[in-house]
C-alpha cells in the first residue's frame, strides 16, 4: 500500500499506539484460581472506576472514540484515530480513478475537560470522501483543506454557560467533518453545501430543555469574519429533540478555494432538524435550505459573466457545493 504523506508517519504510528487500549484495562482484579478472602460486595466497592469517552470528538449514533489516556496527573486527556479507506467502482466521475486507497485518519486529540478553563486540540492526517465528486488524496486534503490540525479551541466554563474561541466545529447540519465520526463514511449529499470548520467566537448556554449556540465566525474557511450562526434545540423528552439551525454571510467576499467555495461562502443556509435515539437505533431526518444571490457571486476580478449569468452559476454551484472546486484543483 503507498502512503503519500511521508511526514506523518510518526504522528501514524503515535495514534494507532493511543488508540489501542491499555493492556491492562481488562485483566482480572485476582489471579486465576486464587481464593478471595473479602466478601463479594467489597470487592466490588473498591473497583477502580472504568474511563469513558469524552464528548469530543463527536460522533453518531452508537459510535464512541477510544477511553482516553490520562496524563498530567489525570489534567489532560489522549485519545487517537487510524484509519484506512479504500474503493472501486464502475461508473466514477470522469478524469477520476475507478480505485482508491489511502490513510482516511491518522489524529491525535488531546483535550482538558475540567476546571474554568479547557481546551481540545486535534491533529494529523484526514480524508474528507464525499458523494459525487473526485477523490482528493489525504496529502492533498491537509494541503488545501484545513491544514495539519483543523481543530483546536480555547473553552471558558461558567456553569451551564461556556465560551469557545478557535477553530471550531460547525453548527450546521446533521453530519460530522471527519469520516470516522458518522456511521455514514462519505455522508450524504447535503454535507456539501454546508461549512465544516469555523474560525471565530461561540457562546453556549443550556437551560433545562433547551440548548442554545451563537457563533461569529469565517463561514466557509475564509479567514474574513463577517458570518454569524446560531442553534436553538429543545429535547422533547430522552428520545426525541428538534433542533433549528440558521447562518449566514452578513457581507459578501470573492474568495474561492478549494475549503471556500465561492457560492456557498457567500449564502445563507437554514436546517430543521429531528432526531430519534434508543439503543443503538438513530432516525435523522433534516431539511437543509440553502440561497445565495446573483450579486455576491458577480464579481469582475473572478469572472466576466454578467449578474443575470451569475444567478444560473449560482444555482449550479450551490447544488455541487465543493465538486466544482474538487474538479478545479485536479
Amino acid at each position: 500500500m503507498r502512503i503519500r504523506f511521508l511526514p506523518f508517519f510518526v504522528l501514524l504510528i503515535l495514534a494507532a499506539l493511543v488508540a489501542l487500549p491499555s493492556f491492562g484495562q481488562n485483566a482480572p482484579s485476582d489471579s486465576q484460581g486464587a481464593p478471595s478472602s473479602a466478601p463479594a460486595d467489597s470487592a466490588a466497592a473498591t473497583k477502580p472506576v472504568e474511563p469513558t469517552p469524552l464528548p469530543m470528538p463527536s460522533m453518531s449514533g452508537p459510535l464512541q472514540t477510544a477511553v482516553p489516556h490520562a496524563v498530567e496527573n489525570g489534567k489532560l486527556a489522549v485519545t487517537g484515530i487510524l484509519t484506512g479507506i479504500g474503493w472501486t467502482e464502475g461508473n466514477h466521475v470522469n478524469g477520476d480513478n475507478a480505485t482508491h486507497y489511502d490513510i482516511s485518519n491518522a489524529q491525535l486529540f488531546v483535550q482538558k475537560t475540567s476546571g474554568w478553563w479547557q481546551f481540545y486540540l486535534q491533529g494529523g492526517a484526514y480524508n474528507l470522501p464525499a458523494i459525487g465528486v473526485p477523490f482528493l488524496s489525504t496529502a492533498d486534503t491537509i494541503k488545501n483543506i484545513y491544514g495539519p490540525f483543523p481543530q483546536g479551541y480555547a473553552k471558558f466554563v461558567k456553569g451551564n454557560f461556556n465560551v469557545e474561541i478557535g477553530a471550531l466545529p460547525t453548527l450546521v447540519g446533521a453530519e460530522y467533518t471527519f469520516s470516522f465520526q458518522n456511521m455514514n463514511v462519505e455522508r450524504g449529499l447535503l454535507w456539501g453545501q454546508e461549512n465544516a470548520v469555523n474560525r471565530g467566537i461561540q457562546l453556549n448556554e443550556t437551560y433545562k430543555k433547551w440548548t442554545l449556540a451563537l457563533s461569529w465566525n469565517d463561514g466557509f474557511y475564509s479567514n474574513r469574519y463577517t458570518w454569524l450562526t446560531g442553534s436553538v434545540a429543545y429535547a422533547i423528552n430522552s428520545a426525541n429533540s428538534v433542533a433549528f439551525v440558521g447562518g449566514g454571510n452578513a457581507g459578501s467576499y470573492a474568495k474561492s478555494t478549494l475549503a471556500t467555495p465561492l457560492a456557498l461562502n457567500n449564502s445563507d443556509i437554514y436546517n430543521l432538524i429531528y432526531t430519534y435515539t434508543r439503543g443503538h437505533w438513530v432516525v435523522q431526518p433534516y431539511l437543509q435550505i440553502t440561497t445565495s444571490s446573483a450579486d455576491s457571486l458577480w464579481r469582475p476580478e473572478l469572472s466576466t459573466s454578467p449578474p443575470r449569468e451569475a444567478s444560473a452559476m449560482a444555482r449550479s454551484t450551490c447544488s455541487t457545493g465543493r465538486a466544482a472546486a474538487r474538479s478545479r484543483l485536479r
